[in-house]
């Protein structure tokens, strides 16, 4: 077999021979199948990853220029660019800032190699010292990857009949009532009042006046992943605090 000439390849298509256009494509295909596998936990198909990775391939070849090194180096950013950009128009179901969503595409990429590495599903502390990033952006992030494709509360559940009553909103409990006694229970009242004003007010809308982490977002001005946080981190604090009383 002859060795391809990458080089030879790119010249001809630059002078007007359209068939080392396609010798380029085919020959670097599985490059482009292998960096859409970097995505394959994503919940998009592998078969759409792959067109998108293609095209980013078939542009990389369109734009390349002879004697501008190798080709590869120029060809693997611009596929993961291609990938990158088909997330961030067409995959969220939700609005999430460009910054995060690029970070839930790298958790997501990093958690697939640790597990091969590790033999166990990473933990979030494995995965931020990965990255390099902290374990609050990675908890983010893994918060954010929901608003990826969501799934709809009328979508029938797997096993499930025709019976409307198997789909995933029948399946969500309502709301407590006691929740809304939790702020007036004397073991949580005097660390609720040490708690920062902003954090008590959460507390209230979600659990008294039950408001939705969304409505509440907007009635602070913060963002929904914001309260979340504050919720997550104002519970522990109460947790903490009762555990520590009795």
């Amino acid at each position: 077999m002859h060795e391809f000439d990458e080089e030879g390849a790119l010249q001809r298509y630059k002078d007007g021979d359209v068939s080392a256009r396609q010798e380029l494509i085919e020959h670097y295909v599985p490059l482009a199948r292998r960096l859409a596998g970097r995505y394959r936990n994503s919940g998009e198909s592998i078969e759409d990853l792959e067109q998108v990775a293609s095209l980013g391939l078939i542009k990389a070849i369109d734009r390349f220029e002879p004697g501008e090194g190798a080709f590869a180096r120029y060809a693997v950013p611009t596929i993961v660019g291609e990938l990158k950009r088909h997330f961030r128009d067409k995959g969220w179901g939700m609005r999430v800032p460009r910054h995060l969503q690029e970070r839930v595409m790298e958790v997501n990429t990093a958690v697939e190699t640790l597990a091969t590495e590790l033999g166990r599903s990473p933990t979030p502390r494995d995965v931020a010292n990965y990255i390099g990033a902290g374990i609050e952006e990675v908890l983010e992030a893994m918060e954010a990857a929901g608003a990826y494709s969501p799934m709809s509360l009328d979508a029938p559940q797997s096993g499930s009949t025709d019976d409307e009553d198997h789909t995933l909103g029948h399946r969500l409990g309502s709301p407590d009532p006691a929740y809304e006694l939790v702020e007036w229970r004397p073991t949580v009242a005097p660390a609720m009042a040490a708690l920062p004003a902003r954090e008590q007010k959460i507390l209230r809308l979600r659990f008294v006046e039950d408001l939705t982490q969304a409505e509440i977002a907007s009635r602070i001005g913060v963002s929904q992943m914001h309260v979340s946080r504050l919720l997550r981190r104002s519970l522990d604090e109460l947790a903490a605090a009762t555990s520590s009383g009795e």
